[in-house]
């Protein structure tokens, strides 16, 4: 080993991918030379080689989402804009985060966004204030650690949701130190089952937006104006699960029923819980927003430190939120994605298209359908157009396992035996990259 790694070839991987690397791929190399899978000691080299240049780049990477679903989780959810990405360069290194320099004294991190939550999202209300987590169930957490630690929480049958793998409102309830006090039923859920718990010792109320599920048929449920009334008679607070949360009504049909905050917290709860990577267009947080007194006792129980976010968070969100605070949220990229136009989507898919046709692919504009996702909404929708690709060489399955594999790997879907790429969710400036990955592929195997 130590002769191999005298070797000149060897000691530059071991300069480019680390000494320790090298001699595992060395060993492993060795081990094919033994068995006589390799015929000498060059191709031992050139194997050791091989098999480092194949290491991809260290944690996540970019991908061209082609799925039509702005916000896939499995993608990372949602894009940031570009002046949230320069907000994370300025924050890299050393930064203002607890640290004031007009006074040259210690600082709040929380006091960079906080103010720019409250101005975005209840403006106007000097009886609200915000806590900020590393996401939307670290915020429930820790709002039931607060206000309901080792006591009993009223909640739906019809409302303990599991959402994506890890997501489920009872696993985060026994966590917080609270109990489960199930009401109602799965499908009907009355003020009177609400009011038996709360007299059975509840110390508070938890409502849950449905987010990507719905019960219909012979239901009843009760909305949170009325859970309100039964939560202030019995002075117990409200919590309201929002999912995702918007400073205003999206004007978009699909997305109209997602939650405001702000509507929330007037029409009677007194914890609103939502994310800052849904339709907000941020980066992964969750924001607890609700009546002060109960945001100081949040901010002041020891869990607040552990499930706070990190310096790029912080960057990221306060930028985002300033985007929309200015009235530039079309820089946010899930809302520059709702509002592509079909004509525009056509135009980019015809391009596409043509540079397909002439490397040899089957190509077609087609109708698409795109969804919010992540959660954000069952009736999402969204008009869109794709490009869909055949090759005679090829099957559509084979074609995109190959884009996949690619340095930037390009995501699709596959519907009758079709390669579908719906260009709402590409970025304008990533046509390029298609067209690019379309020529390099151009006789797939």
């Amino acid at each position: 080993m130590e002769a191999l790694l005298g070797n000149e070839a060897v000691r530059a991987l071991a300069v480019r991918f680390g000494r320790t690397r090298t001699k595992a791929a060395l060993r492993r190399a060795c081990d094919l030379l033994r068995r006589g899978a390799l015929p000498d000691e060059a191709a031992l080299v050139d194997s050791a080689a091989r098999e480092l240049g194949l290491r991809g780049p260290a944690g996540p990477r970019r991908v061209v989402n082609a799925t039509g679903v702005l916000l896939h989780t499995n993608l990372g959810r949602a894009p940031l804009a570009e002046a949230a990405l320069q907000a994370v360069r300025e924050a890299a290194g050393y930064c203002t985060l607890e640290y004031e320099p007009e006074s040259g004294r210690r600082g709040r991190r929380g006091d960079h966004v906080v103010p720019l939550v409250l101005e975005l999202f209840a403006p106007d209300r000097e009886d609200l204030d915000a806590a900020l987590t590393t996401n939307t169930a670290a915020a429930l957490l820790l709002a039931f650690d607060t206000v309901a630690n080792g006591r009993p929480v009223a909640v739906s049958r019809g409302e303990l949701v599991a959402i994506g793998g890890d997501f489920r409102v009872p696993s985060i309830l026994a966590r917080s130190g609270a109990t489960l006090a199930e009401v109602g039923t799965t499908n009907k859920t009355t003020r009177e089952d609400y009011e038996a718990a709360l007299d059975a010792g509840a110390a508070a109320i938890l409502k849950v937006h449905p987010s990507n599920y719905r019960i219909v048929g012979f239901t009843q449920e009760v909305g949170l104006a009325e859970l309100g009334e039964v939560a202030r008679h019995a002075g117990v607070p409200l919590v309201f699960d929002a999912g995702s949360g918007a400073p205003r009504r999206f004007a978009e049909p699909g997305l109209a029923d997602q939650p405001v905050p702000l509507e929330a917290l007037e029409a009677g709860a007194d914890l609103v819980c939502f994310s800052g990577d849904k339709t907000l267009g941020g980066p992964q947080t969750g924001i607890l927003l609700g009546l002060s007194p109960l945001i100081a006792r949040a901010n002041a129980n020891p869990l607040a430190r552990a499930l706070r976010p990190d310096k790029l968070v912080l960057a990221a969100l306060a930028a985002t939120l300033e985007l929309h605070l200015s009235g530039r949220e079309g820089e946010v990229p899930f809302h520059r994605m709702l509002r592509l136009t079909l004509e525009s989507l056509d135009a980019r898919a015809a391009r596409v298209v043509s540079a397909a046709l002439e490397q040899g692919y089957g190509a077609d504009v087609i109708a698409s359908i795109a969804v919010a996702g992540g959660g954000s909404g069952t009736e999402s929708t969204l008009p869109s157009r794709a490009v869909a690709l055949r090759h005679p060489a090829c099957s559509a399955d084979a074609l995109a396992a190959r884009l996949r594999a690619l340095d930037v790997p390009i995501v699709g879907r596959v519907s009758e035996d079709r390669l579908v790429l719906d260009l709402r969710t590409v970025a304008p400036e990533e046509d390029a990259l298609l067209v690019a990955a379309l020529k390099e592929l151009t006789s797939p195997t």
